[in-house]
Formats: C-alpha cells, structure tokens, sequence
C-alpha cells in the first residue's frame, strides 16, 4: 500500500458498529493507526505497550496518567508515550476520542 485516504467519521463509525473501543484504520510495518473511543465514566483498562504511541485527542475531555505524570487532555492535545510506560485515561467528562499512532506498528 502507497497511498490511503480515510476520514476518521468512518474509521470511527466502523469502530461503533462493532461495538469496540478501537478500530485500526492503517497498519504498515514501520506504524499503525487506529481511533479509540471512551464513552463518559468509561474505565480505560489498556496496558503498556510494546510501541512508542502517540494520541491526538479529537474531542472530548478526559485525564490521563502515564508514568509519574497526570495531565488533563481535551480536543487537540497531543501526548507521547514511550514504549513500556503505563498509562491510562481516567475522569472521562466528555466522550473522549483518540486518534492512536504506533511506531513500529502495534505488535499486541
């Protein structure tokens, strides 16, 4: 695959037809990519990962805490994550969705 055009309305309706918090929308082997969705009062239950990870919050309002750092996060925060380090989103205020980035791509 070269090329690819996806909007994230899609990505993420695909993701609500299924029923699941995330959809991946795009898996080459230097990155992966997918939305993640956490309904008000949800309970992030995901642990570290094996990948660097980037979030890019398209709407909502949530915190996260990862590693010793707790950090309040809306639309148009942008959050790193080093592979290994625990995270998790928690007092979701608003439903919380997240463009997702793995590099190298997400290996489970």
């Amino acid at each position: 695959m070269d090329i690819q055009f996806q909007t994230l309305a899609d990505i993420d309706a695909e993701r609500a037809r299924e029923g699941a918090a995330y959809r991946e929308a795009l898996r080459v082997p230097s990155l992966s990519a997918g939305v993640y969705t956490l309904p008000v009062g949800a309970l992030d239950t995901q642990s570290a990962h094996r990948q660097d990870e980037v979030y890019y919050v398209v709407r909502g309002r949530a915190r996260l805490r990862a590693g010793v750092r707790d950090e309040a996060v809306e639309a148009g925060s942008l959050v790193f994550v080093a592979a290994g380090i625990e995270h998790h989103f928690y007092d979701v205020e608003e439903e919380l969705s997240l463009l997702v980035l793995f590099a190298p791509a997400e290996s489970g």
